[in-house]
């Protein structure tokens, strides 16, 4: 049987934190991690891709060998730059843009129906880094990519 919760004067301080314990517990007080846009624990991770830095621009070699092979796949690059989200939209066509969260500056790292998973709050975004799903508000930053001779470059 449970206890019936008393007007706030009429507990003890045990009793209000045994009751906000059993709250928590079943979710009511749940924040950002426990709301119907976290990211799922399933969500596929991206896969991190080598790259190069020359200046301010990066660069990707890809080849049939690599995670950006096939149309529609999405990696990771980590430079000295910053961490950046690469995917393959078209045989021709790659963007590149900022791993950052708009939403608390987290690094996106899930990948999954061509959309980006922010692994903190759940905010996702298109491959051309548009916000499907909040809390993110704003885009995210995109830079013009360049494909020739198998290698992709963008300049940050």
């Amino acid at each position: 049987m449970k206890t019936p919760i008393l007007p706030l004067p009429f507990r003890t301080r045990r009793e209000f934190c045994a009751e906000a314990a059993s709250m928590l517990a079943a979710g009511v007080l749940a924040g950002c991690g426990g709301s119907p846009s976290s990211p799922s624990s399933n969500t596929p991770q991206l896969t991190t891709m080598a790259s190069t830095v020359s200046g301010r621009t990066v660069s990707l070699t890809v080849d049939a060998a690599s995670p950006l092979a096939s149309v529609g796949s999405a990696v990771q690059v980590q430079t000295s730059l910053g961490t950046f989200l690469v995917s393959r939209t078209s045989q021709e066509a790659f963007t590149a843009l900022t791993a950052v969260c708009t939403h608390e500056g987290c690094t996106i790292t899930g990948f999954e129906a061509s959309r980006y998973v922010c692994p903190c709050h759940g905010s996702t975004y298109s491959t051309a880094g548009a916000v499907l799903m909040g809390p993110a508000a704003r885009s995210l930053q995109q830079y013009a990519t360049q494909f020739a001779n198998g290698v992709v470059t963008f300049t940050v």
